[in-house]
């Protein structure tokens, strides 16, 4: 089958994969949320649209979102450090451990069935709802981040769990530092580094490790989709400035709370999906 041949039995798949890209993309500009927390519940609903099950569905929806997150993330580095708000000093205080949880997060990902990765991300995408709707303000718990073993911890669990359901790390570590009275500006800024050391090491663990499922969609090597990769980057990275010029033109605290209640929707969808 040559190049034509290959596109045209698979048009459904390849435009549905470049509408993800292109909502990923303009989420993430008009909102600030990473895009893995969109990438993943569309593509893990999206494949199995293509008749793919749900528990490979979603070890394919992970590998290939942390896959996608690695260009982006560079870009969002190099932005973010041009205004000064990446620190480099807490980056290099954690980089080590979550390195490990991400390492031990996404190892384990190519050994479980999808379906605690299913449970996992559903749980993770209800808390993160539920603090874009009822944390408002500054909600601060504690003055100053923890000692040695606290942010050992706090690094760890932030590559554990963000490597095994395909986020950068912004969605947990932002929140958590937080509450830490740490500045929000450069909680965000640090976070791009953070999905870095998050995205590139777990989606070669994945590509390299992962076994492909034999229901996997059509271009899966390991457990990334290359076609969705190669779909969902450029548009992504292209339609993100046009988010943030609707930001500037549209009311984006009211659009991220309806942001949240559709993540809240679709993480209570998930976990139901597990009791049917």
């Amino acid at each position: 089958m040559n190049i034509i041949e290959l596109i045209t039995s698979n048009i459904s798949t390849i435009l549905a994969l470049v509408a993800t890209g292109v909502f990923a993309g303009i989420l993430a500009g008009l909102l600030g949320v990473g895009g893995g927390i969109v990438i993943v519940p569309v593509l893990f609903f999206l494949f199995q649209g293509f008749g793919v099950s749900a528990e490979s569905a979603m070890l394919v929806a992970t590998a290939t979102s942390l896959a996608t997150i690695v260009p982006t993330s560079v870009s969002s580095i190099l932005s973010h450090n041009h205004k000064g708000n990446v620190d480099f000093e807490l980056f290099k205080h954690w980089a080590l451990f979550i390195l490990f949880g991400v390492l031990a997060g996404s190892w384990l990902v190519t050994r479980v069935d999808g379906t605690y990765l299913t449970m996992l991300f559903g749980v993770i995408a209800t808390l993160s709802a539920l603090n874009m709707l009822l944390r408002t303000g500054k909600s601060v718990l504690y003055q100053q981040l923890p000692g040695r073993v606290g942010q050992t911890v706090m690094g760890t669990s932030i590559g554990f769990f963000s490597s095994m359901v395909g986020i950068g790390g912004g969605t947990i570590s932002v929140p958590l530092l937080t509450l830490y009275n740490y500045p929000a500006h450069k909680a965000v800024g640090t976070a791009a580094a953070i999905g870095l050391i998050i995205s590139l090491p777990a989606a070669l663990t994945m590509l390299v490790l992962g076994s492909t499922p034999s229901d996997a969609p059509t271009g899966t090597l390991g457990l990334v989709n290359l076609v969705g990769f190669i779909c969902i980057v450029p548009l992504t990275v292209l339609f993100a400035p046009v988010g943030a010029i609707l930001a500037v033109k549209l009311d984006a605290r009211k659009l991220k709370r309806i942001f949240a209640v559709v993540l809240l929707i679709t993480g209570l969808r998930m976990l139901a999906q597990l009791l049917i």
